[in-house]
């Protein structure tokens, strides 16, 4: 076998290998939905990702001979550490051939990397924060990935828990099926009694998002994201331009109606923020490098608009300003998303992804007839 070595990404050509190896990894999968190109350019540019305004990239290629063999990314994310006073680095972009040396070799580059930088331990994978695609499938291959959520080959789990990695935190994704609730009647009994409940004791309005004022609604939103998740295992607070580039990225593929807003005398106190499932059209427009990206913008348009290929939701996101958790607020959003998801046709939801030790949240999952279906792990290792 040709000698192996790891290098780092210093040219836009090594970045552009970089970013289009996955197509050569996941040739022959038939889950795989390969992401746009021009976004995962945008996503590891400095100039246009402010996340390298707090942070710190280093991409590495695996080698050999003149062969790309794997990728891997490490990187500091330093809102991360102020915010938990902590000392962690973190890798990402992890991606190889049936190759476990070439697999090791980039585990330890990006382990050495963040010993260099100071760092006592090391986290991933993520790109670049719990706020993007974060965690390793450990089970539930049989299946495409929702909208934002990662996927990886079933070699991956045991490449980095041979390098020395152990669990972190294991997040959930769990599943229900909206026409099985249209043909009982509608959302689940539970969940009926408590919005009913909340009718009558509180003066709680649930509308949906307001397009003409978009700006206005991210920046209340902002607020509720950032206090209600604070507590949460791994959050990152997220700053203005993360929030407005996030804002950008998801107006075009918002479906207004399941973007839920809770008010309470006129003041936002939550939000549920739902996503149509993109990913099923993506993967039937199939971007490929050397494919002109305006070509597969025209057959994504065709499959999502219509042959209306999107029959998934995935509840993205949820806040709750803390004052108001446990008084049934998330409880009338819930029933507002599912109310509109069930008129428009809408036939399964995801709710991803949920931590496993957020016991309230889980709950609520199950309530609303979920069952857990896929986990996806953050790993974590002493350097």
């Amino acid at each position: 076998m040709r000698q192996l070595r790891i290098t780092p990404v210093h040219t836009e050509n090594e970045r552009m290998a970089f970013l289009t190896f996955p197509w050569k990894v996941y040739r022959h999968d038939r889950y795989w939905v390969p992401p746009l190109l021009s976004e995962r350019k945008a996503f590891t540019d400095p100039t246009k990702n402010p996340f390298y305004q707090h942070g710190r990239v280093q991409l590495l290629l695996a080698w050999r001979g003149d062969e790309i063999v794997g990728t891997i990314a490490a990187f500091t994310n330093d809102l991360y550490n102020q915010f938990h006073e902590s000392n962690v680095g973190w890798f990402g972009f992890f991606e190889v051939l049936e190759d476990p040396e070439a697999a090791r070799a980039l585990l330890d580059a990006a382990v050495d990397w963040a010993r260099r930088a100071g760092h006592g331990s090391i986290l991933g994978p993520a790109q670049f924060s719990t706020n993007d695609e974060i965690g390793m499938l450990v089970d539930g291959f049989d299946d495409a990935p929702r909208i934002l959520m990662t996927y990886n080959p079933r070699s991956y789990p045991g490449y980095v828990e041979a390098a020395g990695f152990h669990k972190a935190m294991d997040l959930l994704a769990y599943t229900a099926s909206i026409d099985d609730m249209y043909t009982k009647g509608g959302p689940p009994p539970k969940l009926l009694r408590v919005v009913e409940m909340m009718k009558k004791r509180r003066h709680v309005t649930v509308r949906s998002v307001d397009m003409k004022h978009f700006d206005r609604e991210v920046a209340q939103v902002k607020v509720i994201y950032n206090r209600s998740w604070a507590r949460n295992w791994g959050f990152v607070p997220m700053t203005d331009a993360e929030i407005d580039r996030l804002g950008e990225q998801l107006k075009p593929i918002i479906d207004p109606d399941l973007v839920a807003v809770a008010e309470v005398d006129g003041q936002i106190v939550g939000f549920g923020l739902t996503l149509p499932d993109l990913n099923a059209p993506l993967h039937k427009a199939y971007p490929r490098p050397g494919v002109p990206e305006w070509f597969t913008f025209l057959k994504l348009l065709w499959h999502w608009k219509v042959r209306r290929q999107a029959k998934w939701i995935r509840g993205f996101a949820l806040g709750v300003l803390p004052e108001y958790r446990g008084t049934g607020v998330d409880a009338m959003m819930y029933f507002h998303t599912l109310e509109c998801a069930m008129r428009k046709g809408y036939r399964s939801v995801e709710m991803s992804w949920l931590l496993e030790s957020n016991e309230m949240v889980l709950r609520s999952a199950e309530m609303l007839g979920g069952r857990r279906y896929k986990t996806y792990r953050v790993y974590e290792k002493p350097v």
